[in-house]
């Protein structure tokens, strides 16, 4: 592929995708007319002022965003307390996800793992 086949298919595309983004900014543009149309119907219907309208839409909780439970943030879990201690190098372990290398080996060695029980 030569340099000029190259500069001239990359024209074609970016001249397509300008065309292309027109076409959408023209589509928003009538798809959005009706909509505030209908909200300025509305709020002269119920008497409701633009500052009202700015006032709802800057609250940081409305109704449908109250009723929805918020997510967890990743650090607010709580630490889960230990289940297993090593008895010689007292290493811990939850009992939650792959075993440490210290429970596998005794493992291996024909301990139990109940054997490394932490007595409540």
């Amino acid at each position: 592929m030569t340099r000029d086949t190259y500069s001239s298919q990359k024209q074609k595309i970016e001249k397509e995708i300008l065309k292309l983004q027109k076409q959408a900014q023209a589509l928003q543009t009538r798809q959005r007319a009706p909509v505030i149309t209908s909200i300025i119907r509305s709020m002269r219907e119920y008497d409701i002022t633009p500052e009202e309208i700015a006032e709802a839409f800057n609250k940081k909780t409305t109704r449908a965003v109250a009723r929805k439970p918020a997510p967890a943030a990743a650090g607010a879990k709580r630490p889960v307390p230990p289940k297993y201690r090593h008895p010689q190098t007292g290493a811990t372990w939850t009992g939650r996800g792959k075993a440490p290398r210290w429970v596998t080996a005794a493992e291996a060695e024909g301990q139990n793992r109940a054997d490394f029980l932490i007595k409540a």
